[in-house]
């Protein structure tokens, strides 16, 4: 079920205000103080001066910098009055409300309500708004705070119905501008300027939540297999390729194969006996040299017998 926004009632403003009671206060005190002088005519001054803070009180009023009055004289529009002090004629003209000109925010609620892809969703926005003509806003609602609220979940609910649960996650700023134009266009007659609409939250039921975390899961696992999978396969080209230069070149690939065996363990201090071709080609050096050294010491001592 939407919920409603809850708005305190349209503000009537009293008979007395900040400006009108010290006013009366002190057309009484100078009443009392004329009236001290003569004893005769102290009831008539004093009279006047009760007639007077009554006139007083009933007439001056007094709006704030962001505050409008809407005056009407016997029944039909005088006037928009404010700011600061005006007076008005007791008991001819009445101060009808007084209308706060000042940006408002009005929190709007859905709950439960299906997208053009039938699912539930629960939505919450803010609305900011303003009035920018306090006399049609007055004479034309009854209460166009509670009036443009209303406007406000009603076209909430009908821009989340007309829209995909996938546009609501992914473009929401968009949604946002819908929202403002739609609502905009329906409360400008009355007098009041939708500011912006902010979609602060979008809530899914439990078990959509959960399927789209499996689904979320899913597509994660599948990109880091696919990655790994393309690791692999430059891995194994690049092994291809240098197994090729390693047949070409048997000596480098002994190399490398001590190379691997030193980093291996250069820190761990251990010996390694490795196979190798190496003393047989010294051994055949050895011998041709042995074998040269006997040659020449028999030309020795033939050279010496003969």
């Amino acid at each position: 079920m939407p919920t409603y926004p809850q708005l305190s009632a349209s503000r009537f403003p009293l008979p007395v205000n900040s400006i009108s009671a010290p006013l009366a206060g002190f057309c009484v005190l100078a009443g009392l103080v004329a009236s001290a002088g003569d004893a005769h005519a102290r009831p008539y001054f004093l009279l006047g001066g009760i007639v007077l803070g009554i006139g007083v009180l009933l007439s001056v009023r007094l709006c704030s910098a962001w505050e409008r009055a809407v005056v009407l004289r016997a029944g039909k529009i005088k006037g928009v009055y404010g700011p600061g002090i005006f007076l008005t004629v007791p008991f001819l003209d009445q101060v009808t409300e007084v209308v706060d000109q000042r940006i408002r925010t009005v929190p709007v609620n859905t709950r439960q309500t299906l997208t053009r892809d039938t699912t539930p969703v629960d939505v919450d926005a803010v609305i900011f708004w303003m009035v920018h003509d306090p006399l049609r806003a007055v004479t034309e609602l009854d209460a166009f705070a509670e009036s443009v609220s209303m406007v406000a979940l009603t076209t909430l609910r009908e821009v989340v119905s007309s829209s995909d649960l996938s546009v609501l996650l992914e473009d929401r700023r968009r949604i946002d501008d819908e929202l403002r134009e739609q609502i905009a266009r329906k409360t400008s007659e009355w007098g009041v300027t939708v500011q912006g609409v902010e979609i602060r939250d979008v809530q899914l039921p439990v078990s959509l939540q959960d399927a789209m975390s499996r689904q979320a899961q899913a597509e994660r696992e599948k990109a880091a297999r696919v990655t790994l999978a393309s690791a692999e396969r430059a891995v194994a080209l690049e092994l291809s390729e240098a197994a090729k230069s390693y047949e070409a070149s048997p000596v480098a690939l002994q190399i490398l194969q001590i190379n691997r065996i030193f980093e291996m363990n250069k820190d761990r201090g251990t010996t390694i006996l490795m196979p190798t071709t190496m003393a047989d080609s010294m051994a055949g050096i050895a011998g041709l040299n042995i074998a040269n050294l006997a040659a020449a010491n028999s030309e020795t001592e033939t050279a010496r017998g003969s």
